[in-house]
């Protein structure tokens, strides 16, 4: 579900309130079909959990791929280093292979720096959308309690 999801399922929660008659003889009071209130709820339930999952697999599928750059790059390290050592009386070829295997595990540095930044701005980026939901959903619980206490207030007039 995207984003806007839980918001839309707010304002079908608010409309179900909002459109349910009032009880006989109680204004402050309304009826409400709790069967629909309740799959609204279940429905706002469910869809966090999906957005915290996806922000964790892709998280763990970012560590997956540093990991295998890792592991490569120390490969790579090694068979220079195994070269290098075969061939240790050639001095020069023994520099560049430390060269190579230097900057291929610099790469492998910087592409983990890069995706492991990427993954925690998606997680940031997931959790400011579950934030502002949850601030939305308060704000409709304080407007929804709001209008129960002032209709309260109007009856007890």
């Amino acid at each position: 579900m995207d984003e806007t999801g839980v918001l839309g399922l707010l304002e079908e929660l608010s409309i179900l309130l909002e459109d349910s008659k009032p009880v006989f003889g109680k204004s402050n009071m309304r009826q409400v079909d709790i069967a629909a209130a309740f799959e609204i709820m279940d429905e706002v339930r469910d869809t966090f959990p999906s957005e915290f999952a996806q922000a964790r697999q892709i998280v763990r599928e970012r560590q997956s791929l540093l990991d295998d750059a890792e592991a490569e790059a120390n490969r790579m390290i090694e068979d220079a280093r195994s070269q290098a050592m075969t061939i240790a009386s050639e001095q020069e070829i023994v520099r560049i292979s430390q060269q190579q295997a230097d900057q291929v595990l610099a790469d492998a540095r910087e592409l983990e720096r890069q995706t492991r930044a990427g993954a925690e701005d998606y997680a940031d980026e997931v959790f400011g959308h579950v934030e502002q939901s949850l601030d939305t959903l308060l704000g409709n619980v304080r407007r929804c309690r709001d209008r129960l206490n002032a209709n309260s207030m109007a009856a007890g007039r």
